[in-house]
């Protein structure tokens, strides 16, 4: 049996592409181990696979990501594996480091365009850190993965290096899903929903700010992120604590729910960096599995996607006024939103994880 350590920065509750990927190699007979960290507002992990979180003294900055990569080749130099799987470029140094000397082979899987996203973008210096460091290793990777053909077309110019590309298409879900009542979501409204991160230059603040003016809807909103604490603020500066609900951060077993009981998928993300402009948002796919209609931003693969299979509508712009009348819009048409939603559903057989796991696994017995 061949073992696998994947290793993140996260609590692994919620990153369900790494949990996918376990999932796949455990099932087809490799020993698989997960290592994240270890945070204080956590719940207990049922997997069939081994998972490890590290206790950290720092949370976040350089010192969180210097000190957890030392842990982290700490850990592995005392762990047999066969592949090493570094999931972005904050865990590619230990990982690469302990491939190099020990002879294992390594998977570079890159969910983003790393240095390109705007949490970098608007900090030059810690970009410019970030970006040596992968520079330095990257263009000697053999194996790397990422999300999309646009991401991995960039990394494979800028590194002359091949890249896979495995998308993060959801698990075909097949149970059932609990009712509003029993989430405490209204039955008497339409229901939006934006999960995924609280991050800058996502629309999340216009999207607030135009609930002023959509009547008869609630806003879920789910997830965590640096924009948290000002997206509640907004909402109970504009008295909207009623129609913008925040769930907060959820574990990937109990998202589905919430999104199956929606009405419509946001999905928003501005084009004010490389990273959001060439991505294609994993949420969409969770939305169109749940036979959700989806309002998207104007950026390539969004706009695509959702013209592709006449999902939706696309904002023009992200002006509070704009994003309102679109809104209003779909919601006004009772029949073209459920032509919308029957859109989804019908398409959701050509984006599933079970057709992804079989180039995944391809990927990972040609290292054997």
């Amino acid at each position: 049996m061949k073992k696998v350590i994947f290793s993140v920065t996260n609590d692994l509750t919620t990153d369900k592409r790494v949990h996918k990927a376990c999932l796949t190699l455990y099932n087809a007979g490799f020993d698989v181990t997960l290592i994240g960290r270890r945070l204080h507002d956590q719940s207990n992990l049922e997997r069939p696979y081994k998972t490890i979180r590290l206790n950290l003294f720092f949370k976040s900055g350089f010192y969180f990501y210097a000190f957890y990569n030392i842990r982290l080749f700490l850990f592995l130099l005392t762990e047999k594996a066969d592949i090493l799987v570094a999931n972005d470029l904050d865990t590619l140094p230990a990982n690469y480091l302990s491939a190099k000397l020990f002879g294992r082979k390594l998977v570079y899987d890159t969910h983003e365009y790393f240095c390109h996203v705007p949490e970098l973008t608007k900090r030059p210096f810690v970009q410019k850190i970030w970006h040596r460091i992968e520079k330095l290793i990257f263009p000697k990777l053999k194996t790397v993965i990422t999300v999309n053909n646009n991401i991995a077309s960039l990394y494979s110019k800028e590194y002359n290096v091949n890249v896979h590309t495995i998308h993060n298409y959801p698990i075909t879900n097949k149970g059932p899903n609990k009712s509003k009542s029993e989430l405490g979501i209204p039955t008497d409204k339409h229901v939006l929903i934006y999960q995924g991160a609280l991050n800058k230059d996502r629309g999340l603040e216009e999207l607030i700010y135009s609930m002023e003016k959509i009547e008869n809807v609630v806003l879920l909103i789910i997830g965590g992120g640096d924009v948290e604490n000002h997206l509640k603020e907004i909402t109970s500066k504009l008295v909207l604590k009623e129609k913008v609900l925040f769930i907060g951060k959820l574990p990937f077993e109990k998202l589905h729910h919430y999104t199956a009981n929606a009405d419509i998928g946001i999905a928003i993300e501005k084009d004010t960096n490389l990273n959001y402009k060439y991505s294609l948002s994993n949420k969409l796919f969770d939305y169109i599995h749940a036979g959700l209609a989806i309002l998207g931003s104007n950026i390539p693969e969004t706009n695509k996607l959702v013209t592709k299979h006449s999902l939706g509508l696309i904002i023009e712009n992200h002006e509070t006024i704009c994003i309102s009348e679109v809104i209003n819009k779909m919601l006004s048409d009772q029949k073209k939103l459920n032509s919308w939603k029957l859109n989804s559903i019908n398409s959701s057989h050509n984006y599933n994880w079970e057709q992804e796991e079989i180039k995944l696994l391809y990927i990972y017995q040609s290292l054997l």
